[in-house]
C-alpha cells in the first residue's frame, strides 16, 4: 500500500542519515522511479527531504526538521501513544497513521520495551459499542471541511424530529462523552452553533472556501446552570445492574438492601433524559423515593404498556381479518 510505504520511508529517514533510491527500493521491492515519485508525495505533505547526488549520496531529511530523540523521555512518548492510540479507533485517518509511525520512530531501541509496556498500561478506545453506522464517514466528510476550509451544506434534526437545510462553516470538531459534534458558523443564524453529528443527514462539502472567523470553545460543562435542578432520588437496584448504576453515581452512593438488592442515592434532573436512565435499567430497579418522582416514572410505564396493548390489538384484529377472508 503505497501510504503504507511512504509511512515506513519517513520514518527511515529520520532514523538514519541517509540512504539512496536503489537502497530503498530494493528494501520495498520497487522501482528508482517509484521511489522518486513517492519522495515528491512526501516533500508535498511538508516534510523536507532532499536529495544529494554522486558517491555516497541519497535521500535525507532536513537536519533542522529531525527532532532529538532525547527530548522526549519514556513517560512523554508513553502518554503520546496512548492518546494517538484512542484517537485512532475512534477515527481513520492517514494522518493518525503517520503521526503514530512518527512517534514511534523517536523511540530509541534501549528503551523500546518500557515505551511498548507503559503504553498498553491504559488503553483508550472511544468507539462505541454500536452506533451511528453513518458516524466515521460523517467525520471524515467533517474533517475534509476543516482541512479545507470549504462550508458544509447538511440536513439537521432538532430534538423533535424537524429539519432544516443548513450551509455552515466548521471551524472545531468536539468529542464530548461518547457523542461528536461540529463547532460551525451556521450562516441561516448568523452565529455559532454546536451541531450533534448524530442529527446530521447527507453532509457535504461545498466547491467554495471561507475565511476561518474568531471564535469563542463551545461551553460543554454547565454545572452552575444543572446544580440547582439536581436532586437525588432513591432506587433499589438487582445486583445484576450494579456496575450499570455505578456508571452514574459513587460507590459510596449504595448500601445493601439484603437478597441481592442495594439501595442507591441517584442523581437525578427530572426531565426526559433522565427518566429514560430509569425506565433503561427495566425491572431490576424501583424507583423508592421521592413520591412524585416514583409516580411520575409509574405513569410513563403505563403510557409505555398502552401503546404495547393497542400495536397488539391492532396485530390481533389484522390476524382475525385474514382468518375470516374465504
Amino acid at each position: 500500500m503505497k501510504i503504507g510505504r511512504l509511512v515506513s520511508i519517513i520514518m527511515l529517514l529520520l532514523d538514519k542519515n541517509r540512504l539512496s533510491a536503489q537502497e530503498l527500493a530494493r528494501l520495498f521491492e520497487v522501482s528508482v522511479r517509484t521511489i522518486y515519485r513517492d519522495v515528491d508525495a512526501i516533500n508535498e505533505a511538508g516534510i523536507p527531504v532532499y536529495a544529494t547526488p554522486g558517491v555516497g549520496g541519497g535521500f535525507e531529511i532536513m537536519e533542522k526538521y529531525k527532532v532529538d530523540k532525547k527530548v522526549f523521555s519514556a513517560d512523554d512518548l508513553s502518554a503520546i501513544l496512548q492518546g494517538l492510540s484512542g484517537l485512532s479507533n475512534a477515527m481513520s485517518g492517514d494522518a493518525l497513521a503517520g503521526a503514530l509511525a512518527k512517534v514511534k520512530s523517536f523511540i530509541p531501541a534501549e528503551s523500546a520495551q518500557e515505551i511498548e509496556l507503559k503504553a498498553s498500561q491504559i488503553y483508550i478506545d472511544l468507539s462505541p459499542w454500536m452506533g451511528n453506522e453513518n458516524a466515521r464517514a460523517y467525520l471524515e466528510i467533517v474533517k475534509t471541511a476543516l482541512r479545507e476550509s470549504k462550508p458544509l451544506s447538511f440536513d439537521y434534526a432538532d430534538r423533535y424530529g424537524n429539519k432544516t437545510a443548513r450551509v455552515a462553516e466548521p471551524h472545531q470538531l468536539v468529542l464530548k462523552g461518547n457523542h461528536w459534534y461540529v463547532q460551525a458558523y451556521c450562516r441561516a443564524r448568523a452565529d455559532f452553533r454546536l451541531f450533534k453529528l448524530s442529527r446530521m443527514s447527507n453532509p457535504r462539502t461545498t466547491d467554495e472556501r471561507f475565511t476561518p472567523r474568531e471564535f469563542q470553545k463551545p461551553r460543554l460543562d454547565f454545572p452552575d446552570a444543572v446544580a440547582p435542578q439536581r436532586t437525588s432520588v432513591t432506587l433499589r437496584v438487582h445486583e445484576s445492574i450494579r456496575e450499570r448504576v455505578l456508571e452514574y453515581c459513587a460507590e459510596e452512593r449504595l448500601s445493601p438492601d439484603g437478597n441481592g438488592h442495594y439501595l442507591a442515592s441517584f442523581p437525578f434532573i427530572e426531565n426526559d433524559y433522565h427518566y429514560d436512565i430509569l425506565l433503561g435499567f427495566g425491572n431490576k430497579c424501583e424507583c423508592v423515593a421521592p413520591p412524585r418522582i416514583r409516580a411520575e416514572v409509574k405513569r410513563r410505564i403505563r403510557e409505555l404498556a398502552t401503546l404495547y396493548e393497542i400495536e397488539l390489538t391492532a396485530n390481533r384484529a389484522v390476524v382475525l381479518e385474514a382468518e375470516a377472508a374465504p
